[in-house]
């Protein structure tokens, strides 16, 4: 009898035993999954996120680092970058081939963001005299828009042109020292504008924005991107046939000075480096830049598949997997 009730007992606290080892081991490794979890987490929150879409063992390259305030960069159809050097007035082309940078020209009516329209045409937000310029590849500007309504634009900030020939230009009010006119404000909103093809005027299409600023669109002409820079986040709105927008909605509550975007619909941000959303507004890279502040982002190169990138006083540039469009 009682080797029987020692038998029972010693089988109850062998099964109690191998339960608490089983609850132990199960809790070791809850655990580590939870660090695991968290230390991803954290990891997503600093700088150097991996991405598979960067070519493998590249890194950001500074090219060169002469100048006061980088900005606008802009590729041509051979994939050549021009890029602005706005408080010298300037504006260089980096050579896609070569490597090399060249002036392009020394009159650019501080010229801040640009873009290539489809007659190979550089088009410039002069924020000089707060107009829209457009150059033709041997440094010749013509000027584009003047006002609105009349009425001095506050500074037109960037500009994005649709397939079919359309501009979305932003007008954010940063006054400048270097402006000769009376620096107060003509409008009295910072409006996001359109100007459909073949048109002289600009039509409003937002004027509830704070500090709109850089500006991108789909290469299927179905979305806009804008940065709102005193609210800091960037909005998304679905572009109308007739170039006109709807469903204005908040894509990522992270604001952005210049932008572009990847042929699969990744945004690329600037300010703090280079942060990439993708298509559904989830942060998916970062890419420190060694420098105080990333001012734009464009892709360049004969693939298009050189992200090229303004930050201060340099440009760098970072070879990819992946493929800006056209």
């Amino acid at each position: 009898m009682k080797s029987a009730i020692f038998a029972l007992t010693f089988r109850i606290v062998y099964k109690k035993q191998t339960r608490l080892k089983i609850m132990r081991h199960l809790s070791t490794i809850l655990a580590l999954l939870l660090t695991t979890t968290i230390a991803r987490a954290q990891y997503n929150d600093v700088n150097d996120i991996p991405y598979s879409d960067v070519a493998a063992g590249e890194t950001p390259v500074r090219i060169a680092d002469s100048y006061i305030f980088t900005e606008g960069p802009a590729a041509d159809a051979k994939g050549d970058v021009y890029f602005t050097d706005q408080p010298n007035n300037r504006i260089y082309r980096w050579n896609c081939e070569s490597g090399k940078i060249t002036l392009f020209t020394d009159q650019s009516g501080r010229s801040n963001g640009m873009y290539f329209d489809a007659q190979g045409n550089l088009i410039a937000c002069a924020d000089m005299d707060n107009q829209l310029w457009r150059f033709d590849m041997n440094g010749q500007a013509e000027i584009l828009i003047t006002d609105y309504r009349e009425k001095l634009l506050n500074g037109p900030n960037d500009v994005w042109i649709s397939k079919d020939g359309g501009y979305y230009l932003t007008d954010p009010y940063f006054k400048r020292d270097y402006w000769t006119r009376n620096p107060e404000r003509q409008q009295p909103v910072e409006g996001l504008y359109y100007l459909a093809p073949g048109a002289k005027q600009l039509v409003m299409l937002d004027s509830t924005l704070n500090q709109p600023n850089g500006i991108v669109g789909t290469p299927d002409g179905k979305y806009l991107y804008v940065a709102e820079a005193k609210a800091n986040r960037i909005l998304r709105y679905d572009i109308q046939p007739d170039g006109f927008l709807t469903n204005r909605q908040v894509f990522a509550d992270m604001g952005s000075d210049g932008m572009t975007i990847d042929e699969k619909g990744n945004i690329y941000l600037t300010g703090d480096g280079v942060t990439v959303f993708d298509k559904n507004g989830r942060k998916i890279a970062h890419f420190p830049i060694p420098e105080d502040w990333t001012s734009n982002v464009c892709f360049g190169g004969k693939e298009r598949n050189v992200l090229f990138i303004t930050a201060s006083k340099s440009v760098y540039t970072l070879k990819m997997l992946v493929h800006g469009v056209k």
